[in-house]
């Protein structure tokens, strides 16, 4: 059986895999600056691709499904929900949803490693509730784990330095991974910041199931909606940690999931010196429609659970239901021209909302950009081109990996 199950998600993501290269060697329209360029026909590129619809393979067969009862109940929470929502007026104002969070004056702060890197484990009790009658609350304040915020610190004891904030990916938010993602030395070491990781709710050290992520993308919407708006309040507070420290420039950079909660995030932080946010998805609706299981999709249909409904719910946690605060010139994107895990719509989606600033696709997928030397140059040229990065020359190391 689970010999079985792994051939039929294997022949899966061959056959999507496939297909998209099938697409791209017959021709895609290369759209202009800023729009979607087509991926080069190649091996690389199929290898990629075929890294991805394995996750996403993966993702789906390891989604938790609910009975017909379950899925009712869910139906009912969202119908009370949005009128919840709307009657407080957060459906047309999103931002008044999230409330500013207390300063964070004295989080524990202790030494650790992970491989070889040395580090700060920077821990403090989050503090998040949920609106008193908010439908979902009881059961988002039944998990444990969330309540308590971690994050990686590494930081330079020299003098003061500019300070990024690196929010990861779904299934990270433990160091090893956290670090390789963002590039973690290059960042400290080479280019001089301080870093800090949040853990994201319900991922790392703050998960609720076996695997980092359980829970975030479900079918108990409001969750979702819970993980997210703590995740925002989160990062203020550890943004106001970093302020009591008597620094100015903070800069913002977050990678898929991260990428959608930093374009979140930017609306209520004005004085962030920039944020880069790396292949963000921006609803999260249109999202678990495209990777949900068909047995999902088609309970939803069968229970009349409308996905306008899900979506109307999940404005409140909308990167582009707020408005960006920070300075035009200061907001970076980049995706993946071959990606199969978030599609080009959402990139393009944000770009638009966010007043076409600089967008910059690179040759690879969702997940390659792990290995790809072409990140290092475009995340560089954000930092140095914001300011987060005065005066410092272009390092060697970038130079030479530059695609």
């Amino acid at each position: 059986m689970v010999a079985s199950a792994a051939e039929a998600l294997r022949a899966q993501a061959g056959r999507r895999t496939a297909s998209f290269m099938a697409d791209a060697w017959r021709g895609a329209e290369v759209l202009g600056i800023g729009h979607h360029p087509a991926p080069r026909a190649s091996l690389g590129t199929a290898a990629k691709v075929a890294v991805d619809e394995a996750f996403r393979s993966l993702m789906i067969a390891l989604t938790d499904l609910p009975s017909a009862s379950e899925m009712r109940l869910v139906k009912h929470e969202l119908a009370e929900a949005g009128a919840y929502f709307d009657d407080r007026g957060w459906l047309d104002d999103a931002a008044s949803y999230h409330l500013r969070p207390p300063e964070l004056t004295s989080p524990t702060v202790r030494p650790r490693h992970s491989w070889g890197t040395e580090f700060e484990h920077l821990q403090f009790v989050s503090g998040y509730e949920p609106d008193a009658d908010e439908p979902g609350r009881d059961r988002w304040m039944s998990y444990r784990k969330p309540r308590t915020a971690h994050a990686w610190v590494m930081r330079h004891r020299d003098k003061p330095r500019p300070w990024l904030v690196c929010v990861h990916g779904f299934r990270m938010g433990f160091p090893l991974a956290d670090f390789h993602a963002f590039r973690a030395n290059w960042l400290h070491h080479e280019l001089g910041l301080n870093l800090v990781f949040p853990v994201l709710p319900m991922h790392g050290e703050r998960k609720i199931g076996k695997r980092s992520g359980d829970g975030f993308f479900s079918y108990q919407f409001m969750d979702t909606v819970h993980a997210e708006a703590q995740a925002i309040w989160d990062l203020r507070r550890v943004i106001d940690w970093i302020r009591a420290q008597g620094v100015e420039d903070i800069g913002v950079y977050g990678v898929s999931l991260g990428g959608y909660t930093a374009a979140l995030l930017a609306g209520f932080e004005r004085d962030l010196t920039c944020v880069i946010a790396g292949m963000p998805t921006v609803c999260f609706s249109t999202l678990l429609q495209d990777h949900a299981p068909k047995r999902l999709l088609g309970m939803a249909e069968r229970t009349k659970l409308g996905w306008d409904m899900v979506s109307r719910v999940l404005q409140v946690i909308s990167p582009l239901a707020v408005q960006p605060q920070v300075p035009h010139e200061n907001r970076y994107l980049y995706a993946g021209a071959a990606d199969r895990v978030v599609p080009r719509e959402h990139v393009l989606d944000l770009w638009r909302h966010w007043g076409k600033p600089q967008l910059q696709w690179f040759e690879g997928s969702h997940l390659s950009f792990t290995w790809e030397s072409v990140i290092n140059d475009v995340v560089y040229r954000s930092l140095r081109s914001s300011g987060l990065l005065p005066g410092r020359r272009r390092p060697e190391a970038v130079r030479s990996q530059a695609a």
